[in-house]
């Protein structure tokens, strides 16, 4: 048998790859729980995108009628300074998801390269680009975090690139202990002895098989950028200038709103960056139940005792 016959018989065809695909997506839908983040990632999404139109002008704008409790002319309240907490809310989602999405695919694209690099190229490289997760892995993430930023000018972009140096790694080591194992794989062998480019091999073969490692590891680098974001602007490491969460946090605790017990200051915030933890960590679960054999089993159990 020549190799392009090994080439055909091994190598999954298109056709295979797009049904595996379309049977994910389907049983993500079937699954209540990836609906249901999905439902609230959805909302969120919509409520940042309508954010002008449903609270028009500057959020930040301050008033003289400052830390009232919600009411109908203000439905969550008013900050210290006068500032319409459920507008400071809308228009702080948009910042948020921005910079935690971003964080989140931009993360999971510099995993991916390191991780199927390191596993396919080996040796050299391999022990090269190892060192160098190990040391990113060793640093001792929040100092280095509160280092770059206040070393850095602020702005969005800073916090991004602060976010993404200190968050790739881990899923950079995950994903190539995955590629490792497909490296070997028949199909794959087939495909080097045919003569096909590396990077061909590298996006083609190896990482569609890799497709829920992949998401698994994007949702969890989200909930990261979302997460460190609030962190960062809340210790005063951000751009205090924009509208985001952690910002609201930020300025509820100048305030003294625990102090004062205004509540509606940082009890919205907080809420909807938990809301949006919890939406990614339903999808998450659920793509994990799904590629998962051993809870696939489980939940196929509990279903047929249901």
């Amino acid at each position: 048998m020549t190799a392009i016959d090994i080439a055909t018989a091994t190598t999954p065809t298109i056709p295979a790859r797009t049904s595996r695909r379309r049977g994910l997506l389907r049983q993500l839908i079937d699954s209540k729980k990836a609906l249901a983040g999905l439902i609230l990632l959805a909302l969120f999404a919509l409520l940042a995108l309508l954010a002008p139109v449903l609270a028009p002008g500057d959020p930040s704008l301050i008033n003289s009628t400052g830390s009232q409790a919600p009411s109908a002319a203000h439905w969550l309240g008013t900050t210290a300074k006068g500032q319409d907490v459920l507008a400071l809310t809308l228009w702080g989602a948009r910042s948020s998801l921005f910079v935690g999405f971003t964080v989140g695919l931009v993360a999971t694209g510099v995993a991916i390269l390191v991780g199927l690099a390191s596993a396919y190229f080996g040796r050299i490289v391999d022990d090269a680009l190892t060192l160098v997760t190990n040391i990113f892995l060793l640093l001792p993430g929040l100092p280095l975090l509160i280092i770059l930023a206040a070393f850095l000018p602020p702005g969005t972009s800073t916090v991004i690139l602060v976010l993404v140096v200190t968050g790739w790694a881990g899923s950079a080591r995950v994903l190539r202990a995955q590629a490792k194992s497909i490296r070997g794989k028949d199909f794959v062998a087939a495909a080097v002895v045919t003569g096909e480019r590396p990077l061909r091999i590298m996006f083609r073969e190896i990482l569609p098989n890799m497709a829920s490692v992949v998401m698994t590891t994007l949702l969890g680098c989200v909930i990261f950028g979302i997460g460190a974001q609030a962190g960062l602007e809340f210790l005063g490491l951000g751009d205090s200038s924009v509208v985001s969460w952690g910002t609201n946090l930020y300025w509820a605790s100048n305030d003294g709103a625990l102090m004062t017990g205004t509540w509606w200051a940082f009890v919205p915030s907080g809420l909807c960056i938990a809301l949006v933890a919890f939406a990614l960590a339903l999808v998450n679960y659920a793509v994990d139940e799904i590629t998962n054999p051993r809870l696939r089993s489980r939940r196929a159990r509990r279903e047929r005792r249901g």
